[in-house]
C-alpha cells in the first residue's frame, strides 16, 4: 500500500474507510470493533468520539495498537453507589 489518500467514516456502511494511492482500500467495521473491544457505555462513547471527530486516529488505534489497553487508560469509570 502506498500513500493514504483519504480516511472517513461512512455512515451508510458503519465503517471507517481508508483509501490509498495504489487503489487499495481498508474498511473497518466499527460495530464489530465496539462489540469486541468496548465493555461499557463509556468505552463505546470514546470510540464513537474518535469515529466522528478523528477517524484517522481511530483507524490507527484499531490497526496498529491495542484498543482495549487504550480504553482502559483513557476511561475513568466510576459506578454510582446508592
Amino acid at each position: 500500500m502506498k500513500n493514504l489518500l483519504s480516511c472517513a467514516f461512512n455512515m451508510d456502511s458503519g465503517c471507517v474507510e481508508l483509501k490509498f494511492s495504489d487503489g487499495g482500500m481498508i474498511a473497518i467495521n466499527c460495530t464489530a470493533v465496539e462489540d469486541k473491544a468496548a465493555k461499557n457505555m463509556y468505552q463505546r462513547s470514546e470510540l464513537g468520539y474518535l469515529i466522528y471527530n478523528d477517524p484517522l486516529a481511530y483507524a490507527d488505534l484499531i490497526l496498529n495498537s491495542n484498543p482495549e489497553a487504550y480504553l482502559k487508560a483513557v476511561i475513568e469509570y466510576k459506578p454510582l453507589n446508592f
